[in-house]
This record gives structure tokens, sequence and C-alpha cells, in this order.
């Protein structure tokens, strides 16, 4: 056998442990992953839309006191996409670390 075999032996039962635990903590706390998610989705649908309407609502307000050659309507339509999908990303980043600091301070 590995030199390591004891080493493992050892590390086997905290595995299965945490994962224990994790599965106990994930099957009471069911219910309120199904509303975590769905609000997730929700927060995440508004904070790519909202951007993205006002940049729309922007446009045309420009085009329409100046018109030009270049449609201020499309450019600030990707621009408030852009922006939205940013905002989005840094708030399930940041959800992400809240929730890998809870694994952490429960020890898995």
């Amino acid at each position: 056998m590995p030199e390591n075999s004891g080493k493992e032996d050892k590390e086997f039962p905290k595995e299965i442990d945490v994962r224990e635990r994790r599965k106990l903590r994930a099957r009471n706390k069911k219910s309120d992953e199904v509303w975590f998610g769905l609000g997730m989705f929700g927060a995440v649908g508004w904070g790519v839309a909202v951007p993205t309407v006002i940049g729309i609502f922007l446009g045309v307000w420009i085009d329409m006191k100046w018109p030009g050659q270049y449609s201020w309507t499309l450019m600030l339509l990707f621009i408030g996409l852009i922006t939205g999908c940013m905002n989005a990303w840094f708030w399930v980043n940041r959800q992400r670390r809240d929730i890998d600091g809870k694994r952490e301070n429960h020890g898995d």
C-alpha cells in the first residue's frame, strides 16, 4: 500500500461528516432555497433590464431632439445592456462569496 493510506483513512470520516452535515442543512433549507433562487433570478433580470430600458429611452429622446448620422438608441441600448450584465455579474459574484464564506464558517 502507498505510504499516505493512513492519512486518507483519517480524512475519509471527516469528509463524510462534512458532506452529511451539508446534506442535512440543505434538506432543512430546501423551501428557502427555491424562493432564494427565484429571487436571485428576478434580481438579475431586473438588474439587466432596467439599465437597458433606460438606455433605450434616453437614446430615443436624444435621437428625437438631435437627429444625426448615428443611432443613439442602438448605442445606448448596448451600453445599458453591458452595464446591466456587469451589474448582474457583480451581484451574483458577491452572493457566491457570501455563500462560500458561510461554508467556511460552518466547516464544510
